[in-house]
């Protein structure tokens, strides 16, 4: 049998601090993960993108793992369910490898799945009856009925043919007798009935007899060595993959953050809900929006403290709704001059979120903000999702936080934009939440916006946001609304701003002909609101235009062509390692299209789609003024809906499975987004 050594608190002690560490775990436990792979897969493109694919997974979701389980089968569970996916991904299966496949894996193909799984795991891995259980989520009666099915196939295959008179009431028996775990007294009876049954003694001794050979897989498979140079593969693969997402992180950042910062305004704290609360908050909480639900007794502080290796987090206050639960923290350095935020995405777990938390909800994002005077001491937020009862307690681990670079050319709120760093610990709460209720509206409000169907269908009033929700029905292919944007809401005359990372699609639609969005505003703490005036801001549409476009590597010289009333460029196409498109178009003023949407075509007349991509562009305020999206000088807070125009980019194409390199043969454009400025105001009487 081939045994995967596990050593659980070295797993996960090494395992949540980095990618690298978990690789080199998979090095020393290739073997009989590759092995176990072979059972699935046909080619070396398909395990090469196993491991890269677990790798990945192990990493993502180690830190939720529970240390009273079984780490050997929770690895295993993960490994087989992406068997499974890359077995089934069909841009995987283009081509048999030309490199022998063990026979023995040849044979057991002819099984079903199901089958199959339990015989490899049984007689090739050699995991117990229960364990497999464990690991396919079934029970154990399940798997003896599995091995029964596989070993009589199997039997079939390997020539004993398919004739044999057992008695049928017997089959369930074999397992265990040949086992050796049935129980005596049964054990007994059926000894004896065996030696009196012809045909049950010729059933089970070729039973047996199947059995025997698939306990022998593991000396065969014992001599089956991964290929020199495989895990050097997954390293380089992960480490371009790593490279590339922080690029793309930290552009990502910078162009949200931009974005962001013409919007994002602090909540009014001028809110009458007793002379008492108002005053004490006013003098004894600095943070502004904490305040406000304070004095709107909408919370209460909490002051939990935890540290390690001298960074202490304290959990302020929570406000839980039906929208979000909102955690307002501070984090400070005790011993040197850093600021540190806590990412829900990345280094914090709430250990019981499958047990209280709504997962058809998602968080909101919070941008960092340096906030506070005192170079070691960060105030933020951070939403989780919203509770499934009224009352709970959040079980928060932290175990790693994100450093804020505090760049002297960086402008007030916004932090800098160097290599990411953080600060790994152990930081632990249970936070007592209650959650406050909301007020919905269920509306039916609807308009058109350039001939497209738009319905206002609901508007919530929660206690940490206030939601519109509304529906666009596209039935034009060639033009269409992705979403719009809205300037503010006002309520009994009470206006507030909208939150640009509140607007969000909708999986669940109530109508398939409708696509349906909710944007979210400020709080309003409005008990009786009666008339709501909400205002437009923008509009983005994607408009269908179709364009090919020749691509020659042969060609020195830039390549011109007209899209969408503007002159575009093909500055570079190249073939190599990794072929490269470049296209450019600086011509801003008066522009068309914000960005074009595209595919590259290859030389086999299909779709790249080993596909990379960087751009670079510019910012436009709604005056038509153009900034530079990497000087971060500019005057955020006066840019009135900017929009983003894509000048460059910069295409890679990665080679195939097979190491063929790509040769791009044409640009195939199909359409092109673009923004329209609206100001339209809707006004909705409430009930």
């Amino acid at each position: 049998m081939i045994p995967i050594n596990i050593d659980s608190n070295q797993i996960t002690a090494n395992f949540q601090m980095s990618l690298e560490s978990i690789v080199d775990w998979f090095d020393q436990n290739k073997e009989s993960f590759y092995t176990l792979g072979w059972a699935y897969l046909r080619n070396q493109a398909q395990m090469e993108e196993l491991f890269y694919r677990v790798i990945l997974k192990i990493h993502k979701e180690l830190p939720r793992f529970k240390r009273e389980a079984s780490l050997e089968i929770w690895v295993t569970s993960i490994f087989i369910h992406m068997c499974r996916e890359v077995s089934a991904d069909r841009s995987l299966k283009a081509s048999e490898d030309s490199e022998i496949r063990p026979d023995v894996f040849k044979a057991l193909d002819q099984l079903k799945e199901d089958d199959k799984e339990a015989m490899v795991l049984t007689y090739v891995i050699g995991f117990s009856m229960e364990e497999i259980a464990d690991i396919l989520q079934v029970s154990v009666e399940e798997i003896k009925r599995r091995l029964f099915s596989g070993i009589q196939l199997l039997r079939e295959k390997l020539g004993y043919g398919s004739h044999f008179d057992g008695c049928k009431e017997n089959h369930k028996l074999y397992i265990d007798y040949l086992g050796r775990t049935l129980d005596r007294p049964e054990k007994v009876d059926f000894e004896v009935h065996i030696y009196h049954c012809q045909n049950c003694q010729e059933d089970l001794a070729t039973f047996q007899e199947v059995m025997s050979t698939m306990l022998k897989l593991s000396e065969v498979v014992g001599d089956f060595h991964v290929p020199s140079g495989f895990m050097k593969k997954i390293r380089a693969r992960l480490a371009e993959m790593e490279k590339r997402r922080q690029l793309k992180a930290k552009k990502q950042k910078k162009i949200g953050l931009v974005l962001a910062g013409v919007f994002v305004v602090f909540m009014c704290t001028g809110f009458l809900t007793g002379w008492f609360p108002k005053l004490y908050y006013t003098w004894t909480e600095e943070d502004q929006q904490l305040r406000a639900f304070l004095q709107h007794d909408l919370g209460k502080r909490l002051n939990l403290e935890a540290e390690s290796d001298g960074v202490k987090i304290k959990i302020k206050s929570v406000i839980a709704d039906d929208v979000q639960t909102l955690i307002f923290y501070e984090i400070e350095d005790m011993n040197e001059d850093n600021q540190y935020m806590m990412n829900y995405y990345d280094g914090v777990i709430v250990e019981n979120e499958n047990e209280i938390m709504n997962h058809e909800a998602f968080p909101k994002y919070y941008p960092p903000t340096l906030n506070n005077e005192e170079k070691n001491v960060y105030q933020g937020k951070m939403s989780l999702l919203p509770l499934t009862e009224d009352n709970g307690t959040i079980k928060l681990k932290v175990i790693k936080l994100e450093k804020l670079i505090q760049d002297p050319s960086t402008p007030e709120g916004f932090r800098g934009y160097g290599e990411i760093q953080y600060e790994t610990g152990e930081w632990n709460f249970e936070i007592p939440v209650t959650k406050h209720p909301s007020i919905e509206y269920a509306l039916d409000k609807e308009l058109e916006i350039e001939g497209i169907p738009v319905q206002i269908s609901k508007l919530t009033f929660a206690p940490t946001a206030t939601i519109v929700q509304y529906g666009i029905k596209n039935e034009q292919p060639e033009k269409r609304i992705d979403f719009v944007t809205f300037d503010s809401l006002e309520v009994n005359k009470k206006k507030v701003k909208t939150d640009p990372y509140g607007n969000t699609n909708l999986y669940s639609q109530p109508d398939m002909n409708w696509t349906s969005f909710q944007a979210q505003f400020d709080p309003l703490f409005e008990e009786q609101p009666k008339e709501v005036n909400i205002q437009f801001g923008s509009i983005y549409f994607m408009i269908e235009d179709h364009k090919t476009i020749e691509l020659d590597a042969s060609k020195d010289d830039p390549q011109l062509f007209e899209y969408a009333g503007s002159t575009i460029s093909i500055d570079k196409v190249e073939v190599g390692d990794v072929s490269t498109v470049v296209i450019s178009d600086y011509q801003i003023k008066n522009r068309q299209y914000e960005t074009f949407h595209f595919r590259v075509i290859g030389e086999d007349e299909t779709e790249v789609s080993t596909m990379g991509m960087n751009s670079e562009g510019v910012l436009v305020d709604k005056s038509g003024k153009e900034y530079d999206i990497n000087e971060l000088s500019i005057p955020f807070e006066q840019l009135e809906q900017p929009r983003y125009f894509t000048t460059v980019q910069n295409i890679e194409l990665f080679n195939d499975y097979a190491g063929k390199k790509v040769i791009p043969k044409k640009l195939d454009i199909y359409g092109y987004s673009t923004t329209k400025y609206v100001g339209d105001v809707v006004k909705i009487l409430l009930d």
